[in-house]
C-alpha cells in the first residue's frame, strides 16, 4: 500500500505556513511566512505560491495526494473562495481554482480542499491533539482574530457554508466596539491578541511600567465587572491598520506600539493594566464558550493559537468566569484544555480533512 503524504497550508492574518503531512499526522516539513495583509490580493497569493513551490522541491512531494487549506475566514468551500476580514484584499478570492492551477499541483490533477483555519485546528486536535478522544468538542484559536471549529459526534462539523464555529463573531457586548465583521462587541474585538494589547495601550501601558506599580483605578472596577464592556469605545486615537491586524499601536508625540506577547509578559509582573486586558479577554472568551456549549452541548473547549501562550494569565480568568456563565447542569462539568499542536494544528487538520479523519 503506497504511504500517503499531504500537502497543507495554514492561512492567517498574520502568517502563512504550508507543509507535509504523513498518514498518521506525523509533520514532516515546515514552512512560514508573514501575511502581507494589507497588501494587494496578488501578492498574498504570491506568499502562498512561493510556500507551496518549497514544498514541492522536497523529494516526498512525489507521494502528495492533495493539498488541503486552512484558510481565516468566513470561507466558502464549496465555490472554492476565501473573504477574510484580516486580509481585506481577498473579497470572494477564488484560492482554490488559483492553487489547483499552479503547475506542481495542476500537473499532477491534485485535489484541492478548502475548510476555515479554526476548523482545520479543530481537526488537527482532534486527531493529533487535545481533543482526541473527545466527541463532542469546540476548538478555539485566539491570535489576529478569534475562531473556532466544532467536533460533534466525533465528526468535525463545518455546516452547509463551512462556516460553523464563527465564534469570534458572535456578539459579547451589545453596546460595543464595531467590529471590522459588520456587527459589534464581537469576540474577537475584545480577546483577540490585537484587541488586547490595542486595550491595553489605549488605558495607559506602556513598556516597563509594571516597575512602578501602575495603578488602574476605574478601569479595573470595569474590568472585574460581570458585562462585558469596552470602556473607550471605538478606539478613537488608533492608527487605521493596526485596528484590524498587527500590533496595537496608539498615535501621539511619543507612539507606543505592543503585541499581545508584550502585554502577557507585563501581566506575569502584577502590571494592573495587563492584567485587566487579560481579565476583560477571558471573560469575553467564557461568555463565547458557555454560548456554545449550551447551544451544542460539548464536553471540552481546546484553546489554541498565539495568545494561548500567555498560560494562566488567559486560562484562570477564562476559567473563572467559565464557571459563572456555564450555569445549567449540562454545561458545568466542561473542561478548557490549552492546544497541544501549536501552531502546527491548521497544518495537521487540513492534512486530516484530506485523509478523511
Amino acid at each position: 500500500m503506497p504511504h500517503h503524504v499531504y500537502g497543507a497550508v495554514d492561512i492567517g492574518g498574520t502568517k502563512i505556513a504550508a507543509g507535509l503531512v504523513d498518514a498518521d499526522g506525523e509533520l514532516l516539513q515546515r514552512v512560514e511566512l508573514p501575511t502581507p495583509a494589507r497588501g494587494p490580493a496578488e501578492e498574498v497569493l504570491a506568499t502562498v505560491v512561493k510556500l507551496i513551490d518549497a514544498l514541492a522541491e522536497d523529494p516526498r512531494w512525489g507521494s502528495v495526494t492533495g493539498v488541503g487549506i486552512g484558510s481565516a475566514g468566513p470561507v466558502d468551500p464549496a465555490r472554492g473562495t476565501v473573504s477574510p476580514v484580516n486580509i481585506p484584499a481577498w473579497r470572494e478570492f477564488p484560492l482554490v481554482e488559483r492553487v489547483a492551477a499552479l503547475p506542481v499541483v495542476g500537473e499532477r490533477d491534485l485535489p484541492v480542499k478548502l475548510l476555515g483555519d479554526a476548523s482545520a485546528m479543530a481537526a488537527g486536535e482532534h486527531w493529533r491533539g487535545a481533543a482526541r478522544g473527545y466527541d463532542d468538542a469546540l476548538c478555539l484559536v485566539v491570535s489576529t482574530g478569534v475562531g473556532a471549529g466544532l467536533i460533534l459526534d466525533g465528526v468535525l462539523r463545518t455546516g452547509p457554508s463551512g462556516n460553523a464555529g464563527h465564534l469570534g463573531h458572535i456578539s459579547v457586548d451589545v453596546e460595543g466596539e464595531d467590529c471590522p465583521c459588520g456587527s459589534r462587541g464581537c469576540v474577537e474585538v475584545i480577546a483577540s491578541g490585537t484587541a488586547i494589547a490595542r486595550w491595553a495601550v489605549q488605558h495607559g501601558w506602556r513598556p516597563g511600567a509594571s516597575d512602578s506599580g501602575s495603578s488602574l483605578g476605574s478601569v479595573s472596577a470595569a474590568a472585574q465587572t460581570d458585562n462585558v464592556v469596552v470602556p473607550g469605545g471605538g478606539g478613537a486615537g488608533l492608527d487605521g491598520p493596526a485596528a484590524a491586524s498587527g500590533p496595537a499601536t496608539v498615535s501621539g508625540p511619543a507612539p507606543v506600539s505592543a503585541t499581545a506577547a508584550d502585554i502577557a509578559a507585563s501581566a506575569r509582573l502584577g502590571d494592573e493594566i495587563a492584567l485587566a486586558a487579560f481579565e476583560r479577554a477571558g471573560r469575553a472568551l467564557a461568555a463565547g464558550i458557555a454560548a456554545a456549549a449550551t447551544l451544542a452541548d460539548v464536553r471540552v473547549a481546546v484553546v489554541g493559537g498565539g495568545v494561548a501562550k500567555a498560560g494562566p494569565v488567559l486560562f484562570d480568568p477564562l476559567r473563572r468566569h467559565l464557571a459563572r456563565y456555564c450555569s445549567l447542569p449540562f454545561t458545568r462539568d466542561l473542561e478548557v484544555l490549552p492546544a497541544t499542536l501549536g501552531g502546527d494544528a491548521g497544518l495537521i487538520g487540513a492534512a486530516a480533512v484530506l485523509a478523511a479523519r
